[in-house]
């Protein structure tokens, strides 16, 4: 089976934040788990979306819901390193897009990870898929916006 490629332009990175791999992080090989690494991204995620402004669920039942989570892992993390989450997004299409993430250990300059998630905007009171409103795409100008 092929491994799996993630390589993300370097413009769809807008924002960026640490986060302190914690001793409760560290599995059985006395480094980041996988089980934890979602974690952190999924705060990074988190983060991100309320930087932007964008609230899990909107007052109409709105939300974002991840569709799919790839990972591909370059090096360890040990327990109190600081990662540095660079968060983006990309490959949007009429329903939603994928979130990117490039983390980096800035004490040595490490690539730790790089992910994607997908996504697609939801209406939980309707419980389907809803079209991205426009003014998520308007905060992400730069962003190629697909059909």
């Amino acid at each position: 089976m092929a491994r799996l490629q993630l390589d993300f332009p370097e413009d769809q990175y807008y924002f960026s934040t640490q986060l302190t791999v914690r001793v409760t992080d560290i599995n059985g090989a006395n480094h980041l788990g996988n089980d934890s690494m979602i974690s952190m991204i999924s705060e990074a995620r988190a983060r991100f979306l309320f930087d932007a402004g964008i609230q899990d669920t909107g007052t109409d039942g709105t939300g974002i819901i991840v569709t799919d989570l790839a990972t591909t892992y370059k090096a360890e993390a040990h327990a109190r390193d600081q990662l540095l989450f660079e968060v983006g997004v990309m490959d949007f299409n009429k329903y939603g897009g994928d979130i990117t993430f490039r983390i980096t250990r800035p004490r040595d300059a490490t690539l730790i990870a790089m992910a994607k998630s997908g996504f697609v905007f939801f209406n939980y009171k309707l419980s389907q898929v809803m079209p991205i409103p426009e003014e998520f795409l308007a905060k992400f100008s730069r962003v190629n916006f697909l059909d």
